[in-house]
């Protein structure tokens, strides 16, 4: 079986390195799921004089009022006999005290760093480590004293700030309470008692404290509460004979000051027959047995969120990326695979995976559509203009029959119009893939780590889209081309030629040269513009989707890998520069793993052998 220094110990440990890692709060965390203990009590009931009689050392603020402005998470650590005492501070990590006035200074100091030279308090607590051979291994968290009424320079709700803040610590089921009372007080009064009781009804967790024994009136004494005749609880009350003020003012050893407390309770005829159970010493024994039959209880629970812990922070770490070889190949390997994560998501959007690609339809079934709706058809084949472009055709000899020349003018002329909806058909979707890739480049989960290359690819892939775009604008402007380089004759062939029959033949043959015969040509010229229109609203979607879409989806990256093959092992790994904000995230993460898993191992031994 574990020695209870052994596994109390290993547990203090866990909770200091957890602390340095930053993993000290938060519900689901291993800090929280470990126990400590909470000093409770209301000013100046003797609070900081019970915390420096456990500890040995006179290293805490003293004054009136309230001292205690931020939670003091103590980590009490034993070391070898001999072993120099020194202590730490989280904050100031790669700093020992070994001076403890040094310590009293730094803690007063701190607590001004947040709540400024006020009177007001802060929830941000302050982390102390103390290695000593005089201490037992515990975590005491040394809260603001409860108090009753806000005094000058105070706000108005410090009485409930000050409680709220201790019932954040108490409520929570692995807090043991250490609710001190002063013994010259009614015990009925005590603060501490009172919110111990609210918190833990049970008392399963609530350690009574009863400081100032010395300090009765003559003929009195704290029997009744020691004994449990005035206030029971589940847990032995411990009495406390705090250092007297003149033993404070002449710096009086706390090695001296235990020892003066030990025989006055051996010499005091009220309480020598449980002298064996009082005192400070006496104190932090008990809450360290405590503490190992809490921790036993819950070793169980204890591994089964260790292992939930790992598995989460394993999963982490694979969405982030493990590290990356140092060779050139494994980095070519990396940005590869990096490319293929990519260029999977750039499908899935292209394909209906993922949103996005349904805007390249958007653009052929209404942008496309809309656009040729508003050519100037109506004006460019206007009555006025028809007569001018045929008659200027003709030249000096106005035509006979049919005015051919001044038809292919007509319609050369109105098929240029389409050029500019096709052009901007290519332009649309060519924005809509640029999109896609800066869209997909964020969602590949594999590239966050690594800015530089996400730049590279977004770069490649930019230049890969204006080359398709080049080919598909080419490709497009070629069918309009097409359409006017050769007329379908059939068309025309099924025109009637020769104007409506009237009673009137001579009126008939001058029709001819009349508004009607330039009114039916514009629309001739009209339904055979309509004809293309119903042609190319059909091609130009299909040459786009060809040369863009096609062709990103092939080969969007293919200029890009062969660019890579040529590339050095140094300008490689330039592109494989990682976020440094993501590589410290990483390395926090490892950190924790390696932690969570050596704790795993530790409590299971420890706990077990």
């Amino acid at each position: 079986m574990a020695t209870m220094e052994s596994l109390i110990g290993l547990v203090n440990r866990i909770q200091r390195a957890c602390t340095v890692l930053g993993d000290h709060g938060g519900e689901g965390s291993l800090w929280e799921a470990l126990p400590t203990v909470a000093v409770v009590g209301g000013q100046s009931s003797g609070k900081s004089s019970v915390l420096e009689s456990v500890v040995g050392r006179d290293f805490l603020p003293r004054g009136s009022g309230i001292v205690t402005r931020r939670p003091l998470v103590l980590q009490l650590h034993k070391t070898d006999d001999g072993q120099a005492e020194y202590a730490e501070f989280l904050h100031a990590p790669r700093k020992k005290f070994s001076d403890f006035a040094s310590v009293r200074k730094e803690i007063s100091d701190e607590t001004e760093r947040i709540t400024g030279k006020t009177k007001h308090i802060s929830n941000i607590p302050i982390h102390l480590s103390i290695f000593s051979p005089n201490v037992v291994n515990l975590t005491l968290i040394d809260l603001p004293g409860l108090t009753k009424v806000a005094v000058e320079g105070q706000p108005d709700s410090i009485v409930e700030d000050i409680e709220n803040m201790v019932r954040s610590y108490v409520e929570k089921p692995n807090c043991i309470i250490l609710a001190i009372s002063p013994a010259n007080q009614d015990i009925a009064t005590s603060d501490a008692i009172k919110l111990a009781k609210e918190v833990d009804p049970s008392g399963d967790r609530t350690f009574g404290v009863l400081t100032k024994l010395d300090l009765m009136d003559k003929g009195t004494n704290a029997l009744d509460v020691i004994e449990g005749r005035s206030y029971r609880l589940q847990h032995p009350w411990v009495g406390i004979v705090n250092r007297s003020q003149a033993d404070i003012n002449k710096n009086v050893d706390m090695i001296a000051a235990r020892r003066k407390e030990v025989e006055y309770f051996e010499t005091s005829p009220e309480y020598s027959h449980m002298a064996h159970k009082m005192g400070s010493e006496y104190l932090a024994k008990l809450l360290s047995q405590h503490l190992e039959l809490v921790i036993r209880q819950r070793i169980p629970s204890i591994i089964a969120l260790i292992n939930k812990t790992i598995d989460e922070l394993n999963a982490e770490l694979d969405r982030l990326g493990r590290p990356i070889g140092s060779d050139g190949g494994a980095q070519l390997y990396t940005i590869l695979d990096m490319c293929r994560a990519f260029d999977r998501v750039f499908r899935e959007h292209l394909e209906g995976g993922r949103p996005g690609g349904d805007r390249i339809y958007g653009v052929f079934d209404n942008q496309l559509p809309a656009a040729l709706k508003k050519l100037p058809f109506d004006r460019h084949l206007s009555l006025q203009n028809v007569r001018k472009v045929v008659s200027e055709a003709d030249g000096y000899q106005p035509h006979l029959i049919a005015p051919e020349q001044g038809y292919k003018r007509l319609i050369d002329s109105s098929l240029g119009y389409f050029k500019g909806p096709a052009e901007a058909s290519v332009d649309a979707v060519h924005l809509v893939l640029k999109d896609l890739v800066r869209k997909s480049i964020g969602e590949t989960q594999e590239l966050k780590r690594f800015p530089s290359l996400q730049a590279d690819i977004a770069a490649a892939a930019g230049e890969a889209l204006e080359r398709f775009r080049e080919d598909s604008k080419k490709t497009v402007l070629r069918l309009v081309d097409m359409e006017s380089s050769y007329l379908t004759v059939e068309f025309f062939r099924k025109l009637p030629t020769e104007p409506e029959k009237t009673p009137n033949s001579t009126a008939s043959n001058m029709d001819r040269y009349s508004e009607n015969h330039f009114r039916r040509i514009g629309s001739n010229v009209s339904a055979y513009v309509g004809m293309v229109c119903d042609t190319l609203k059909n091609s130009i979607p299909k040459a786009v989707v060809y040369c863009q879409v096609r062709e990103a989806k092939r080969s969007l990256l293919n200029h890009f890998y062969a660019l890579l093959g040529r590339k050095e092992k140094q300008q490689l790994g330039a592109m494989l520069d990682e976020d440094p904000g993501l590589m410290e995230k990483r390395e926090g993460l490892a950190k924790k793993l390696e932690l969570y898993k050596k704790a795993r191992d530790e409590i299971d031994s420890v706990g077990w052998k």
